[in-house]
């Protein structure tokens, strides 16, 4: 049989054997993989390593109540944080075995700096690769617009900051009015960078129907560690890549996170962020007050110059037009005079004309009485020769039935016919009547 010890013998050696081969104290770098707070102020956590994805190492801890209260607060002092599941820590540590809840590690100090460091650490290395891969400037590329009007704001409604830029936005002293949209974000925590960019893509989406002129990505104060969601890879390649300049305004003045290097202008806060874009307004403002006195003072000044030159014209004018007019005066009475000397020569040569046109119609009328007289002393003649009676004294008679000529008629035997001379009438009946002549 073999000789055999009991199992608190066994974890009596076991806690002897640590004792003995282990160091008093280790300074170990752990990952917070879950933390509990008992009523009597102890903290209980689970530390783990990764390797990857997977837990390479994994033991409790136990932070006692005295040491946490003092512990905890120098933590949040300088890291701005309270310890935390997913933190990683560099603890100083004691191993204790107990012999009923076996072996765990007893936290005596943790160094808040470690924490700092190790995220600074990965900080560089983002920026690093975004350097390398030409997304530091890349939304940069835009230039913002004279006066944003349209604002997409990508903050958290119940956040101080958003209410300190809405404040500003509405209540500022030149009365500019900006037309803002929110788009709802977790600012703090574990999920913060993946809402964050969720509202990045609603933005855009948004945008295809209602244009934006920019995006303003806000939020108010914190620790340096609650403002690491702004440090996320993911999240600088979407502000990036952004189809619109992103203007941030995220912190306090002494915090620059990785969204403020990738936006296109980063501001210190969000009441700054407020008075850039308001700022934007007034120098468009003072831009067209200069133009305008440009304007002003240009007109005025070609005003002078084109009065002058109506000045100098009128006179040029005037001067002009009463030589002209000299001129034209001149040239009207030497043509009134010719026309005056033509009119009498032509007037005298009419007179010539008229008065050898009456010559001839006088000579003309004269011969057409003469020719006329002879015309009419001719069919005197005529007429004297054609006198009935010289017919009758040449022996010639003129006979005629009932008043008809013979010749006019068909005279038959029987018919009483009378005959004329130029002294008598005589009576005859027709014997017999014959042919004569043709």
């Amino acid at each position: 049989m073999h000789e055999a010890i009991s199992l608190l013998e066994l974890n009596q050696l076991i806690k002897e054997t640590l004792d003995i081969q282990l160091a008093p104290t280790y300074w170990v770098v752990a990952e917070i993989a879950e933390i509990n707070h008992a009523r009597q102020g102890h903290a209980y956590l689970e530390l783990v390593e990764k390797e990857g994805n997977q837990i390479a190492a994994k033991i409790r801890a136990t932070i006692w109540s005295y040491t946490y209260r003092s512990l905890a607060s120098r933590f949040k002092s300088v890291t701005g944080q309270d310890l935390k599941s997913g933190m990683k820590i560099l603890a100083q540590v004691s191993v204790t075995f107990h012999e009923v809840y076996g072996i765990s590690l007893n936290v005596k100090e943790i160094d808040p700096n470690y924490t700092l460091g190790e995220r600074a650490r990965i900080r560089q290395e983002i920026i690093d690769r975004l350097a390398r891969e030409g997304m530091l400037e890349f939304n940069k590329r835009f230039k913002l617009p004279a006066v944003p009007q349209k604002i997409a704001v990508i903050s958290s409604s119940t956040a101080a900051g958003y209410g300190d830029f809405v404040n500003q936005i509405k209540n500022n002293r030149f009365g500019y009015q900006v037309h803002h949209r929110l788009f709802q974000a977790t600012l703090q925590g574990v999920e913060a960078a993946e809402t964050i960019i969720q509202a990045l893509k609603s933005v855009h989406e948004a945008h295809q129907k209602h244009p934006f002129d920019a995006i303003v990505l806000i939020r108010g104060g914190g620790s340096q560690l609650d403002l690491d969601c702004f440090d996320d890879y993911r999240l600088a390649i979407e502000i990036a890549k952004s189809e619109l300049p992103v203007i941030t305004g995220i912190g306090h003045e002494r915090d620059e996170t990785i969204a403020d290097l990738v936006a296109h202008t980063k501001m210190k806060t969000p009441t700054a962020t407020a008075e850039f874009i308001l700022s934007g307004f007034r120098e468009f403002e003072d831009n067209l007050e200069l133009l305008w006195k440009q304007i002003e003072r240009n007109a005025a000044q070609i005003w002078g110059w084109e009065e002058r030159k109506l000045r100098d014209l009128e006179n040029k004018l005037g001067k002009l037009s009463g030589t002209l007019i000299h001129r034209s005066g001149e040239k009207l009475s030497f043509i009134l005079k010719q026309i005056k000397t033509l009119s009498q020569k032509q007037l005298t040569v009419n007179k010539i004309s008229l008065e050898n046109q009456l010559v001839s119609l006088q000579k003309a009328g004269r011969i057409r009485v003469k020719m006329e007289k002879e015309k009419l002393e001719r069919l005197q003649t005529d007429l004297g020769r054609l006198n009935p009676d010289r017919f009758f004294e040449m022996g010639y008679t003129r006979s005629e039935i009932s008043g008809v000529p013979v010749h006019k008629m068909r005279p038959k035997t029987g018919d009483i016919m009378s005959t004329y001379s130029g002294v008598m009438k005589i009576e005859s009946k027709i014997e017999k009547i014959e042919k004569y002549g043709k």
